[in-house]
């Protein structure tokens, strides 16, 4: 593989006896600082906490049931 025009002048400066840029690098250069972008299993879970939420168009599912009785 070939080296990187930065690689090669971090080794020049190495054999020419300056610092090492890679050694003032802090640590957290090595932590992974992306953010989660899909949901995880539980976010899937608790995304409808009820089953019968309302909607925008107020189809939710649910429906009412009305029986008249007609006592004589």
């Amino acid at each position: 593989m070939a080296k990187s025009k930065a690689k090669k002048l971090r080794e020049k400066l190495v054999r020419e006896g300056n610092l090492n840029p890679e050694a003032k690098r802090s640590e957290f250069v090595f932590t992974d600082m992306r953010t989660r972008m899909t949901k995880t299993k539980k976010d899937h879970l608790y995304q409808f906490k009820h089953k019968n939420h309302q909607s925008q168009d107020g189809s939710d599912g649910s429906f009412y049931f009305a029986a008249l009785l007609n006592c004589f």
